[in-house]
C-alpha cells in the first residue's frame, strides 16, 4: 500500500489497535478513532492521531474520513457470546457506523474501504453439531445469522456491496473467525474464549484454587486466530482484486474442552471444571472453509491455536500477577 493517510475506525479496540501499530511500522499516517477515552484503549500509538469520536454519528464519520485515501472499519459494539446474546440491540446499532462511513468515503471521495465482518453471519441450521463441515462463504445463504451481531454484519456486507455496485467505493470484506492475541479484552463480560479461559486458568494458579467455570459442556467446536494472521490477512486482502466476502481464520477446529487442556499444560497446571450448562454457549460447532482464501491469495492463517495460547497466557497472565 502507498497511502496519504489512513483512518482506523475503532482503532482503540483490540484488533485496531495491533492494526494501527502495523501500519504506523510500515511507514503510513495514521488517523485512529475510536468511541471510548483514551484511557480505555487497548493501546495507543503516540505517532498516530489519536481523536474520540462517536462513529454512529454522521458528522463525526465525514470529519473522521477527511483527507483519507483507505477506511478500515473496525468499529462496532460487540463482545464475546456472553455480550452479544445479552445485547442485541446495541450490536445491532453498529449498522449506524459502517452506514454513516460508506456515505462518507462517498462524500469525500474516499475509495478504498475495509469492512470487518464475522462469522456469526453464518446461517444457524449449518452449525448445530460439534463435528461441522466447515463454513465456505457461500454458506452465508439463505440467511439465518446470530440474532442482533450476525444480521448487522450480514446486512453490512450488502451495503459495502451496494457501494461498491453504485458508487465505485473499493471494498475489502473479511469475516474473521474468533480473533484473539495480546492486548485484548479478558474480563468484564465482553470477553472472548481464548482470553476468558487464560485469564480463569492464570487466577487458578495464581491463587492455588485450581478449579475453573467452563460456559457448557465443553464440547462446541471453534476455530481460532491468532492476532499476527489476522493482520496478514488483511494487507494481503487489500492488495488483492478480491471484493466478495472471504473467509479469514484458522481451519484448525478444536473443542472448548481441548482448548482448556492446552492452556492448562501451559501453565503448568491442572483444574477442575465445573460445567455450566446455562451459560451463553452459541452454535454448536463452527469452523473456517479455507480453499477460497488459499485459492484467491495464496495464503491462510497459520500460527497453530498451541502457539497463539501460549503468548496470550503469559500476557495475561502476567497483567493478573501486577495485581497482587
Amino acid at each position: 500500500m502507498n497511502k496519504n493517510t489512513i483512518l482506523v475506525a475503532g482503532g482503540g479496540g483490540f484488533i485496531g489497535g495491533h492494526l494501527v501499530g502495523d501500519l504506523i511500522q510500515k511507514g503510513h499516517t495514521v488517523r485512529s478513532v475510536d468511541a471510548k477515552p483514551l484511557s480505555d484503549w487497548y493501546q495507543t500509538h503516540p505517532e498516530a492521531e489519536n481523536l474520540k469520536d462517536d462513529l454512529m454519528g454522521k458528522e463525526a464519520c465525514e470529519k473522521a474520513v477527511e483527507g483519507c485515501d483507505l477506511v478500515y472499519n473496525l468499529a462496532c459494539d460487540m463482545g464475546g457470546m456472553g455480550f452479544i446474546e445479552s445485547n442485541k440491540c446495541l450490536c445491532m446499532l453498529s449498522v449506524l457506523i459502517n452506514t454513516h462511513l460508506l456515505m462518507a468515503c462517498k462524500k469525500v471521495g474516499c475509495k478504498e474501504y475495509f469492512y470487518s465482518s464475522s462469522a456469526c453471519v453464518y446461517a444457524a441450521d449449518k452449525q448445530t453439531h460439534p463435528d461441522i463441515t466447515a463454513l465456505k462463504e457461500s454458506d452465508a445463504y439463505p440467511a439465518m445469522p446470530e440474532d442482533g451481531y450476525g444480521w448487522e454484519k450480514l446486512f453490512g456486507e450488502r451495503m459495502c456491496r451496494h457501494f461498491n455496485e453504485d458508487f465505485q467505493v473499493d471494498v475489502r470484506i473479511a469475516r474473521f473467525h474468533n480473533v484473539y492475541g495480546t492486548h485484548g479484552t479478558f474480563e468484564g463480560g465482553r470477553e472472548k474464549a481464548p482470553a476468558a479461559i487464560c485469564r480463569k486458568i492464570a487466577m487458578a494458579k495464581l491463587s492455588g484454587k485450581h478449579q475453573i467455570e467452563v460456559w457448557g459442556d465443553g464440547e462446541q467446536t471453534r476455530s481460532f486466530t491468532y492476532i499476527d494472521d489476522c493482520l496478514t490477512g488483511m494487507d494481503k486482502l487489500l492488495a488483492s482484486d478480491m471484493r466478495n466476502p472471504i473467509n479469514l481464520g484458522s481451519s484448525e477446529m478444536v473443542t472448548i474442552n481441548q482448548m482448556i487442556d492446552y492452556v492448562e499444560a501451559i501453565a503448568g497446571i491442572k483444574v477442575k471444571r465445573k460445567h455450566d450448562l446455562s451459560a451463553p454457549q452459541g452454535v454448536r460447532g463452527r469452523n473456517s472453509d479455507n480453499k477460497l482464501i488459499q485459492k484467491t491469495l495464496g495464503w491462510a492463517p497459520a500460527v497453530s491455536l498451541r502457539e497463539g495460547l501460549h503468548k496470550t497466557y503469559q500476557w495475561i497472565y502476567d497483567q493478573l500477577k501486577s495485581r497482587y
